[in-house]
């Protein structure tokens, strides 16, 4: 790899680990139920190694699935720390899935 791609590797993968390694990990999320239209925010722990987007996506998809729910998207991940501003717009479906 050359050094002009060093830099932005590096920043992806910075990206990717978005927190310390053995910290916990949660995602908030969207979701919605059709017929009639439904939708829902939520916040999940997240399970592994990685704390990452594609990881929270991966694991909140299959989850709120069994219920019916499809998932619009993922907003972020995050620590512990960020868990008590979230819970009363999760409400219900605060760390349910």
């Amino acid at each position: 790899m050359q050094k002009s791609h060093l830099l932005p590797a590096a920043l992806a993968l910075c990206a990717l680990l978005s927190t310390p390694a053995g910290a916990a990990c949660y995602a908030d999320y969207k979701a919605k139920r059709d017929d009639p239209l439904r939708l829902h925010y939520g916040t999940a722990r997240i399970d592994g190694a990685t704390c990452s987007t594609p990881v929270a996506e991966a694991q909140i998809r299959a989850r709120i699935a069994r219920d019916g729910w499809t998932l619009l998207n993922v907003l972020g991940v995050f620590d512990e720390s960020g868990l008590a501003e979230r819970e009363e717009s999760a409400g219900k479906y605060h760390l349910r899935y």
